[in-house]
């Protein structure tokens, strides 16, 4: 029973930490960033991804180990930090964190009547190929480099902050600053996945051409993290004193 327990507290903190992300960084996204004069714009956005992660790192990370992201949990998964077994639960309680968050994001929108599918991005989600910011358009090759790169970065970045030789006080806020860093660097790319959870959740939502090029949110930030996983274990990892 006890076991039991602990294995759906676990859970329930990966739903709840990921509802906040997406909440957090795709609410302040469709709410606020267009705002005139007093819009948070593309630094806000990257700050408010940051903070839900830092946030309920410190909340719920000592319960589930604080992933909020599928991508994470393969990486973890590749180190050697995390069970095979736990994989697919915790997908599950990921994607339906994210999923829930985005359903409350839909449904705040039609209050205004604000809810819209139309343009690159709409609902935040994630893109390539299509003219987005800046009038620039990514093929799908650079959307891939960037996205697997990226994830990579943040799976070197988690495993060097959580390692048991490294401050594990500060763990929070190296990964949640890492992740507002990345959002500042690719939202102009691809409007920043690194979390196929966070990008499944709004293409569901909109439909269309964000479900068609889902495939690529998936695959290229569980690669990248894998990756990330495997070089942090074998090149970086330090294994005594």
């Amino acid at each position: 029973m006890f076991k039991k327990s602990s294995c759906m507290k676990k859970l329930f903190a990966e739903f709840f930490g990921t509802f906040w992300l997406v909440f957090g960084g795709c609410g302040a996204a469709v709410f606020a960033a267009g705002v005139p004069e007093i819009g948070i714009g593309l630094a806000g956005v990257s700050l408010a991804f940051g903070l839900t992660v830092l946030t309920m790192a410190y909340a719920v990370g000592h319960i589930s180990g604080g992933h909020f992201n599928p991508a994470v949990s393969f990486g973890l998964f590749a180190s050697g930090r995390f069970p095979a077994k736990d994989l697919f639960p915790y997908i599950v309680s990921q994607v339906l964190g994210a999923s829930a968050a985005a359903a409350c994001l839909w449904f705040i929108l039609n209050g205004a009547g604000a809810f819209s599918v139309e343009g690159v991005g709409a609902f935040a989600t994630n893109f390539y190929e299509m003219e987005g910011y800046a009038g620039r358009s990514y093929s799908m090759e650079a959307a891939f480099a960037a996205e697997f790169l990226l994830t990579a970065f943040f799976l070197i970045i988690i495993l060097g902050a959580t390692d048991k030789w490294a401050n594990g006080k500060f763990a929070g806020i190296a990964i949640g600053l890492a992740l507002t860093l990345i959002h500042l660097i690719s939202i102009p790319i691809t409007n920043t996945s690194v979390n196929p959870a966070r990008s499944t959740s709004q293409a569901l939502f909109v439909q269309g051409e964000a479900l068609s090029q889902l495939w690529l949110f998936w695959a290229a930030p569980i690669a990248g993290a894998i990756v990330g996983g495997l070089i942090y274990k074998f090149l970086l990892e330090k294994t005594e004193e």
